[in-house]
């Protein structure tokens, strides 16, 4: 019981081993449990130009893009001929800085990103902004104080106080008009928001557009309330951000800054691509370890191709092997070898069912033909073996170069069925047809075939196959059921028909006292056993014993 116990322990434990490294993937790596899920990524090009200032040394700082929700940031990197390249970080913003001693002519700096859409990517560098006293000059300050004043009473949040301000500055009056005459849109809102005490900061927002060149930012407005904040457009009022925008600058830093320089600008250039959700997980993964977070790259993706072709079939073995098991434990069909069925559903893959199936009975056939006469001559079994590998090789050779010169260029492909495992399934269904009859080989043949046939249809599912190679997990998964099947002592559905009339007789019939069926008698009896094998089994044995030693003496009276 003990060992019982020990083997249900360990096999929880390799299914739960499973599972964790199957969670573990597709948490760390991002891996899609489904094959042909895309992911989008966005290049955006930023391009720096200014004209140097004569016998100056020049330094250029531009800001880069800012860690927010639904985007992570891959890969990014500089062209600039010529120039010391450094990316800082100051004050929770991050930049990019290029110095050059005396640069001449026009000059053009390049910073380019490859920016992840990222569902799964919560992260902010937004930081609350302090609150600043109003130091504007009259009649400045009385106007913003008026509109604060009015959407104060008509509001009850930062939120919709950002909202009635907005309302507020978009209709037509003169105060109005002199506010618009000094200040941008955006920056008038925030000095409102503020003198209405409400937290509030610019950010730069940039259009992702397709193909999109010499894009500016656009001035967005960030409302605070508490910790949580609202982006709000400071024209339409519309809250949150659409689909195809993100954030550039986030704490109100400027988005450059120049020094021995004139005449700079900046202007973006954004292009959108798809790639596997696999890979963008993978290059997702990298940034992360980059950043010195404790990752094992559990991933095939990371071998050599032509190592990653062999795995991927490698793998789907174990998927084959279950249906085996299953079809065999459980099901009770017959097969001709144990794994022989595997090994010819992996060479279904390589040619194709149809081909497989006409190939494999052709050689087989062909085969036993040529394996009948051999007996007549009394081979030793080595010198019969090997003839019938030299018969297999020659029947595929032929039957290659024959269905090649017709046309049918699949048949070339049978040359990968397994030839040692084709000799011996023609040794043994050789042997079996004198032993036991032609019945009893189409039989065990048929239900090769079928078993080969089921293995194929699930190791050819690109949904399997994606599973079995991006998951290492399922490989354990897959051992704790073979070992469950294993421990399998019941009826085989083949069986059920056979033992039907048994069962029949068992819930029938009662046993010799008339009272009980027999069927209520086997279950009290096997519960009785479960609650204490061994003593159980003792007592029985010893009844026994008692009944044959009075039988006996009964015999010598």
């Amino acid at each position: 019981m003990a060992s019982r116990g020990l083997f249900y322990f360990v096999t929880a434990i390799l299914f739960l081993a499973g599972i964790l490294l199957i969670a573990y993937q597709r948490i760390t790596f991002d891996i899609p449990f489904v094959p042909n899920v895309k992911n989008e990524i966005w290049t955006v090009e930023a391009k720096v130009e200014f004209e140097p200032e004569s016998k100056k040394a020049s330094e250029v700082v531009l800001a880069l893009p800012a860690v927010q929700p639904g985007f992570t940031a891959l890969k990014q990197n500089t062209a600039s001929l010529g120039y010391g390249v450094n990316y800082v970080q100051r004050d929770g913003s991050n930049y990019v800085e290029w110095t050059k001693r005396d640069p001449q002519g026009m000059q053009i700096l390049y910073y380019r990103s490859d920016i992840l859409v990222d569902k799964d990517a919560t992260d902010s560098s937004m930081i609350v902004p302090a609150l600043e006293q109003n130091t504007e000059q009259e009649p400045y300050a009385t106007a913003m104080s008026e509109i604060a004043q009015t959407a104060l009473q008509r509001s009850s949040s930062p939120f919709s106080f950002a909202t009635q301000v907005i309302h507020e500055i978009n209709q037509d009056s003169e105060i109005n008009s002199l506010l618009f005459s000094k200040y941008k849109r955006a920056d008038l809102l925030v000095h409102i928001l503020q003198v209405g005490k409400v937290h509030a900061r610019t950010v730069g927002v940039l259009e992702l557009r397709d193909g999109r060149r010499n894009q500016k930012l656009k001035n967005y407005v960030a409302v605070f309330d508490g910790s949580t904040y609202k982006i709000f457009d400071p024209t339409s009022g519309q809250t949150g951000l659409k689909k195809n925008q993100m954030i550039w600058t986030d704490n109100g830093n400027s988005l450059l800054d120049i020094t021995g320089g004139r005449n700079a600008r900046v202007s973006f250039t954004t292009l959108n691509h798809t790639v596997s959700a696999i890979e963008a997980g993978m290059r997702k993964a990298n940034v992360n370890l980059a950043a010195g977070e404790e990752l094992v790259p559990l991933s095939l993706s990371a071998l050599p191709v032509e190592e990653q072709s062999l795995f991927k079939g490698l793998l789907l073995l174990p998927i084959g092997v279950v249906i085996v098991v299953f079809l065999r434990v459980l099901v009770g069909i017959k097969t001709s070898g144990t794994f022989m069925p595997v090994l010819i559903a992996m060479s279904f893959l390589q040619t194709s069912l149809v081909v497989g199936l006409i190939g494999f009975v052709a050689i087989v056939g062909v085969g036993l033909i040529v394996r009948s006469w051999l007996s007549h001559l009394n081979l030793l079994l080595v010198a019969r073996i090997s003839a019938v590998i030299i018969t297999v090789i020659a029947l595929i050779g032929m039957i290659s170069f024959f269905t090649y010169k017709i046309g049918l260029t699949e048949g070339v492909k049978i040359t990968f069925f397994p030839m040692i495992i084709l000799s011996w399934t023609i040794e043994r269904m050789s042997i079996l047809w004198e032993e036991e009859g032609y019945k009893e080989v189409v039989k065990q043949g048929g239900g090769s075939l079928f078993v080969a046939v089921c293995a194929y249809v699930a190791m050819n599912s690109f949904f399997i196959q994606h599973l079995t190679f991006n998951f290492l997990g399922l490989q354990l998964v897959l051992l704790s059921l073979v070992l469950i099947m294993g421990n399998y002592t019941g009826f085989r559905l083949t069986e059920m028909k056979r033992f039907k009339p048994l069962a029949s007789q068992i819930k029938k019939y009662q046993n010799g006292d008339q009272t009980v069926h027999e069927s209520v008698r086997l279950k009290e009896e096997l519960k009785e056993l479960k609650s204490d094998p061994h003593n159980v089994y003792r007592k029985w044995k010893q009844e026994a014993q008692k009944k044959i030693n009075e039988d006996e003496k009964k015999d010598h009276e």
